[in-house]
């Protein structure tokens, strides 16, 4: 991206008002970030976009600086979407409009060329925003039920009488409930945008990195399935303030750590598939 002596007042004008229109918005954000857990990586977001930007600063700099008025178009829009979000009170419209007018003013500066090398630092974006409790709570009640069914899977198979209604899990000494907090929707978020910044990181491949992505899905499940499992267990084989205050909380941890070793270890895996190419056959030459 050619950033000239002549283009920089231009360029802190355009930062500068859109801090102003977005520092309530911003704020907002920032408190989610820090008072709730499902999105506390949210700090990670940002910083890691820009660093991805940066990486790419040679081939920006070799593009032609193409200015498009259709930039302007979505700069427009994206103020609208902020104002219908704040109107109506719609914190996700109001956030996600921001990205919005980021790619907008790029194509109105600078063009769309330069929006398509950019295009991976402003969708990573997207995570940095927390999604609508309607959509949350679709994605984290199936979620809970998964758990919950791991863990009476396992719990029977270990020989612990269980009965499960639901997300609830009734054993002999206790009962738990797999609640919201739980579902490992806050580990798979959390996974999938390391998962992200680790392909970026490490794969020059879009299929590896992609793959990387899909494959925080599964680990996140199974991780969480595996620690509901193991606060069944530690409740009837040690007891049941074992599932509950710091060992609960300490076992989150130990989880993530090890679905992120899991992560690693497929990222490693899949620096490896070069590896098990078959050899070019090569041509057969007939004997004269």
């Amino acid at each position: 991206m050619n950033v000239t002596r002549r283009s920089l007042p231009a360029l802190g004008l355009v930062g500068s008002v859109t801090l102003l229109v977005y520092l309530p918005v911003l704020t907002s954000l920032v408190r989610q970030w820090a008072s709730d857990d499902n999105y506390s990586h949210g700090f990670l977001v940002a910083p890691f976009a820009v660093y991805f930007a940066w990486l790419r600063r040679r081939e920006l700099a070799a593009l032609p600086v193409r200015p498009h008025w259709i930039g302007l178009g979505v700069v427009a829009g994206s103020l609208a979407v902020l104002l219908a979000g704040r109107l109506g009170a719609e914190l996700f419209l109001a956030r996600v409009s921001l990205i919005g007018l980021i790619a907008g003013t790029i194509v109105f500066l600078y063009g769309g060329a330069h929006l398509r090398v950019l295009a991976f630092p402003i969708g990573f974006l997207l995570l940095m925003v927390p999604l609508p409790a309607v959509v949350f709570n679709q994605l984290a009640f199936p979620l809970q039920l998964v758990a919950s069914r791991a863990g009476e899977t396992v719990l029977a198979a270990s020989g612990i009488p269980v009965l499960r209604e639901g997300n609830i899990l009734m054993l002999p000494t206790t009962t738990l409930e797999v609640v919201e907090a739980c579902s490992g929707i806050r580990s798979l978020v959390s996974l999938l945008t390391l998962a992200l910044i680790l392909g970026k990181l490490t794969e020059p491949r879009l299929w590896a990195r992609v793959a990387l992505a899909v494959l925080a899905l599964p680990v996140a499940i199974v991780a969480n399935a595996a620690r509901v499992a193991g606060t069944g267990l530690a409740a009837e084989w040690i007891s049941p303030q074992a599932a509950e205050g710091f060992f609960h909380e300490f076992s989150g941890w130990v989880m993530f750590v090890v679905a992120f070793a899991l992560l690693l270890a497929g990222q490693r895996v899949l620096a490896m598939r070069p590896r098990f190419r078959l050899p070019l056959r090569r041509p057969r030459v007939e004997a004269a």
